[in-house]
């Protein structure tokens, strides 16, 4: 671990209104859940990513991190070949009991090679999660410094932050200066994957310039990351270069940062990418510390104008062949996708990552449906995410405010999460997954019989529910009212139908 400490030398959140912490226990596993206590003596237990950052007056020291939750597997197995070889790994069965799943059906699909479980065995501080069509959808947030703004304690907070509210995996995209260090603390302190674009840093290195990057550099740039500790990794080998030609006439061009880069490079050495050549080697590099593949959409559409293109779709032909290289090296790896898509497109997006890519786990950034509400592509975006996680996307890239115009602060990341969390949960639903509904139902329950209090810890975000019924209506006996200031007492259709159902019984 670096020297450097941030000058925060502790993270505190607390608990979230109306719930504790608390454990499902089997055999040697311990599974962290938040049990939503209600007025009636129940209680709801939720899926939690917060690690210890809501137990009661938790303050973490951010000098030692996090202590180890799981004891890794031997170097060069991983959680690929052990299910192909018939073995229940202990991931497996955490994140079974995680998901309220037979262990046996986990093992069965990241065989299959339609789920992952992204492990780095140097990052032992992470819990166990899969991404697959057939689990929860889950949702990534995007964080890192740029060389404009933003700090290794700022990084902290906001992965922190956004664990609180539910991401199930954190991406340190830091661009600017002490990418080592921001990621370091970044691992140490999260209980949750973290995934990187290695292309990045290794850009760092050669001060910006894309044309001076090198196979060696990049190699040496994965390596330094796998042994600090990333869970998985963008990797942006599906840009080749007779692709960038078709991205020419794109009305925003080539947007993906990394796509950007190795085209910046194919053209300049008018070779082939480094990362595509070299790829078998990667996949022997990764295989031993069980780091996962999240093979990066470079070609990704940037507007509704460019959806499903040439370009995108050569790139995706691309990633299905470099799927099968993947796991031919026992390696794990889920696919990246769009981007800007209208709402007519989102479903031949999944069907051809379907076909192409052998069902491999599709991760998706929105899609946006909408180019036309900058401060608002959190929603143009869930509109999108919604469907294609209805649609068997496995996993969701949130969407802040701050897209296209700025850094994310804390507060942009709260509402890119909490946002997000909507979109997979309206899609679990959809989808019929076990459980789902009912949150869903003990809320509507709580809603009818005017428990407010319950009401707002059944929430996604209770202190928001209760502020926002606070705002008109904020003295204690309110709380125990049977209307809200929407209605009023005397034209609430709940408490008219209450009264009714009582004059019937």
């Amino acid at each position: 671990m670096s020297s450097a400490v941030p000058s925060a030398d502790r993270v505190t959140t607390g608990p979230i209104t109306g719930s504790t912490k608390a454990y499902l226990d089997a055999d040697d596993l311990r599974v962290p859940v938040r049990r939503i206590r209600l007025s009636t003596g129940e209680h709801h237990d939720v899926y939690d990513t917060s690690g210890p950052y809501t137990d009661d007056a938790v303050a973490v020291d951010v000098r030692r991190g996090l202590p180890a939750a799981r004891t890794p597997g031997d170097r060069g197995t991983t959680q690929l070949t052990e299910a192909r070889a018939g073995r229940i790994t202990r991931e497996m069965r955490f994140v079974a009991l995680r998901e309220g799943m037979d262990p046996e059906r986990v093992r069965a699909e990241v065989a299959r090679g339609r789920a992952v479980i992204p492990a780095n065995r140097n990052h032992p501080e992470a819990e166990p999660m899969v991404i697959g069509r057939e689990f929860l959808v889950k949702v990534n947030a995007n964080i890192g410094n740029s060389a404009v703004t933003s700090s290794v304690e700022e990084e902290v907070e906001k992965m922190v932050w956004a664990v609180r509210w539910g991401a199930d995996t954190v991406m340190d995209l830091s661009t600017g200066r002490d990418i080592h260090e921001t990621r370091e603390w970044i691992l140490r302190n999260s209980p949750v994957p973290i995934g990187t674009v290695p292309i990045y840093q290794a850009l760092e290195k050669v001060d910006g310039d894309p044309t001076r990057l090198s196979w060696e550099l990049y190699r040496d740039t994965v390596v330094e990351q796998c042994e600090q500790g990333v869970d998985y990794m963008t990797v942006h080998a599906g840009v080749l270069r007779n692709h960038v030609p078709l991205a020419a006439n794109r009305v925003t061009g080539i947007v993906s940062r990394g796509g950007s880069i190795m085209a910046a490079w194919c053209l300049a050495h008018e070779r082939e990418s480094f990362l595509y050549t070299r790829f078998a080697e990667l996949c022997a590099i990764l295989r031993e510390y069980d780091v996962t593949f999240s093979l990066g959409d470079g070609l990704r559409p940037g507007s509704i104008a460019d959806a499903n293109d040439a370009a995108q779709l050569a790139e995706l032909r691309t990633l299905g062949e470099l799927v099968g290289i993947s796991r031919e090296h026992g390696v794990q790896v889920m696919v990246e996708g769009p981007g800007h898509v209208p709402m007519d497109k989102i479903d031949e997006n999944m069907r051809l990552e379907e076909e192409w890519c052998d069902d491999a786990p599709f991760y998706t950034l929105g899609p946006l449906a909408t180019d036309i509400a900058p401060g608002y592509d959190h929603i143009t975006s869930a509109i999108g995410a919604a469907q294609i996680a209805r649609r068997g996307t496995a996993m969701l890239c949130y969407v802040t405010p701050k897209e296209h115009l700025g850094l994310p602060n804390r507060a942009d990341v709260k509402t890119g999460v909490i946002t997000y969390k909507i979109a997979a949960h309206a899609a679990d639903l959809a989808k019929g997954h076990p459980g789902a509904q009912a949150r869903d139902d003990a809320l509507s329950r709580a809603r009818f019989a005017f428990r407010w209090r319950d009401q707002f810890a059944l929430s996604l975000d209770p202190d928001t529910a209760q502020a926002m019924h606070d705002e008109t209506l904020p003295a204690e006996p309110a709380k125990e009212a049977h209307f809200c200031s929407m209605c009023g007492p005397r034209f609430c259709s709940m408490r008219i139908t209450r009264d009714l159902q009582l004059g019937q019984a």
